[in-house]
């Protein structure tokens, strides 16, 4: 019987993934992704056929998968991180509307907040959320709005998507909102490459941050007015009480 599994398989190490997530992998006969995600799998499942598509072609690529499907496959549709934060298990839901005999199955992997916190010790032991700067699919207002009220609420903020080619100066924007109620001294955080070559963090503090460079394989973390450094480490208590 075919089935799609949408697949989070985690930052980019093998050893990061989770045993269902291997196991799914390795009991499908195609594994579908983009390209550079393909790419950090390849060498762990021979074997499989692998079908790649580019950035801007999601739905190009759900369709893929139920089509693979239909032909009796068990297919895999992966995404780093996890499939449902930034992932493509929302899309496959609403695209697997027009394939309704096609199970569909979301196995969770390990994201870029919970790994880079990881890298950086325990930024995020109390509330935090999650914004992405990308503003392809998001208006920038929304992006604003949400920034504002997250420093005013007193979030431990982390950021997906800081910067592109065409985005330079959105972390720097993102910073000047942030500043409105986070003090320059806040206690903040980048790391590059998470669980993967290359893998670098660097401590730093918000007024810092606003010019510091950044890509779209960076993860930043801002911290609340409790988050601190012990060491070399970013640590956030867990709660505002007797610290």
């Amino acid at each position: 019987m075919s089935k799609i599994y949408v697949v989070g398989i985690g930052p980019g190490a093998y050893g990061q993934m989770t045993i269902d997530a291997a196991e799914a992998l390795k009991n499908s006969d195609v594994i579908i992704g983009y390209t550079v995600y393909v790419d950090l799998v390849k060498e762990h499942f021979a074997g499989k056929e692998f079908l790649t598509t580019p950035m801007k072609k999601e739905t190009q690529r759900c369709r893929m998968a139920f089509e693979e499907a239909e032909k009796g496959k068990t297919v895999s549709m992966i995404c780093s991180g996890d499939a449902g934060v930034y992932g493509m298990a929302g899309l496959m839901y609403e695209v697997g509307k027009d394939y309704p005999d096609v199970p569909v199955e979301v196995l969770p992997g390990v994201t870029a907040a919970t790994a880079g916190a990881a890298v950086l010790g325990a930024p995020l032991i109390h509330d935090f959320c999650l914004i992405s700067l990308s503003d392809l699919l998001t208006p920038w207002e929304k992006i604003e709005a949400r920034l504002l009220h997250a420093s005013e609420a007193d979030f431990v903020i982390c950021l997906y998507n800081p910067s592109s080619h065409k985005r330079k100066d959105y972390l720097q924007k993102a910073c000047d909102l942030m500043l409105r109620y986070k003090s320059e001294d806040t206690v903040c955080a980048t790391v590059v490459n998470i669980g993967r070559d290359g893998e670098a963090s660097q401590l730093t503090t918000l007024k810092e941050l606003r010019d510091t460079a950044v890509d779209m394989f960076t993860t930043v973390f801002i911290g609340n007015s409790q988050t601190k450094r012990i060491g070399d480490r970013m640590v956030t208590p867990r709660g505002y009480k007797d610290v």
